[in-house]
């Protein structure tokens, strides 16, 4: 087990998330949001993008003047003076100030050279703390950039005042092998915060902010049920849960609240949650097959990694195609009725049968008629005989 550290999760549901194509959050559920993230205990929030507009800068400062008790909040902006003067007008003081770091970007997005990077990089920030701005900044496509280059980038935006590195996987193209072994080098040529920004295209976004993390990243990016842009971003419920049980490590963060945000997000951005979604998905501390829900009868911690309590949830036990006399055994108990094994065996091939022939588990009624005719069939074998 790692030494513990503090690792502060900075959630950009309201930035990054609401980035999903087809997302748009009204001003009401932006500050649910943010307030539902607050009582949990989330730390930090990147709730917008204030050069968006004057309709952006509004929610911004709604969010803002919310009376929000435990998170500090940011917003992002581009490496240019007119975003600097928006993001300073709304009422939060720390900014995420992204620029380009990899070579194909600067040269075919800007059409510029690293020198001009590193210049403006100076510039801008410093222009940031002249108005009182705390800045963060951002490396966009870090996981394609030179790593000595990114390490002189690290080094020009502490001199100029930043606090954090944010070192973004912009396409979501790293492995955790390659993720820890960049993060470890960079932490060893700045004592900047770092932060991670990982995306999902390759489904590894969290693996590879876990990966940072042992690495000696300080901060996390995350948002609620993994939105973001293309294939989304690391989800804050992976996040918390993977930290405390994988390392031991606390974020903080109130984990009996998670399911709610996550209801409460995808009802918000119109993504219903898949039913075997980790953590907070429907149907994810339910069980059916006849080996599992034995364990779990003789002792849950046969087939349950964590206990679901901990996220508020309970484990539930289905009737199906797999399951077994012990799962049959339950159902009747539940309805009050204490079955023999030798009844939940002859019961067992009917329960089977509905499920796969229905694609659902059977109804009470059906499994009493089952019952009764398990016991006809036992009545007519005795006279026969």
């Amino acid at each position: 087990m790692p030494e513990q550290r503090s690792i502060t999760i900075n959630d950009t549901t309201l930035r990054d998330g609401e980035q999903t194509a087809g997302v748009s959050f009204t001003l009401d559920e932006k500050i649910a949001i943010a307030r539902a993230l607050d009582a949990a205990g989330v730390p930090e929030l990147e709730i917008g993008i204030p050069a968006m507009g004057e309709e952006e800068r509004e929610g911004i400062r709604a969010v803002a003047e919310a009376g929000l008790s435990h998170t500090r909040l940011m917003v992002w902006c581009r490496m240019r003076a007119d975003d600097l003067s928006d993001a300073a007008a709304c009422g939060v003081s720390f900014v995420n100030m992204s620029m380009p770091v990899s070579d194909i970007h600067i040269q075919r997005k800007l059409g510029r050279d690293r020198s001009w990077v590193l210049g403006q990089i100076d510039r801008q920030i410093r222009t940031a703390r002249d108005l009182g701005l705390d800045v963060g900044f951002g490396g966009e496509d870090s996981s394609r950039a030179d790593p000595d280059f990114m390490a002189r980038v690290a080094e020009t935006a502490q001199r100029a005042g930043a606090r954090r590195y944010r070192f973004a996987d912009t396409l979501g193209v790293l492995d955790p092998f390659q993720t820890f072994a960049l993060i470890q080098a960079l932490r060893a040529r700045t004592d900047l915060e770092i932060e991670i920004h990982a995306h999902d295209d390759l489904g590894l976004a969290t693996a590879n902010s876990l990966a940072a993390v042992r690495g000696g990243a300080t901060h996390v990016n995350t948002t609620v049920n993994g939105l973001g842009e293309r294939a989304g971003n690391a989800a804050l419920e992976e996040i918390v849960m993977g930290l405390r049980h994988l390392y031991g490590w606390d974020t903080g963060v109130e984990a009996t609240r998670l399911p709610a945000i996550s209801d409460l997000v995808a009802r918000a951005s119109n993504r219903p949650i898949p039913i075997n979604k980790s953590i907070v998905g429907g149907a994810v501390f339910t069980h059916e097959a006849g080996i599992h829900v034995d364990g779990l009868l003789r002792d849950p911690m046969t087939y349950q990694g964590f206990d679901p309590a901990e996220v508020g949830r309970r484990h539930s036990i289905v009737l199906g195609k797999h399951s077994g006399s012990a799962g049959v055994k339950l159902a009747f108990a539940r309805m009050g009725i204490e079955l023999t094994d030798g009844e939940a065996r002859a019961i067992l091939p009917r329960v089977r049968s509905v499920a796969g022939a229905f694609k659902r588990s059977p109804t009470s009624d059906e499994l009493l008629q089952f019952r009764r005719d398990a016991a006809k069939a036992d009545i007519s074998t005795v006279m026969a005989s």
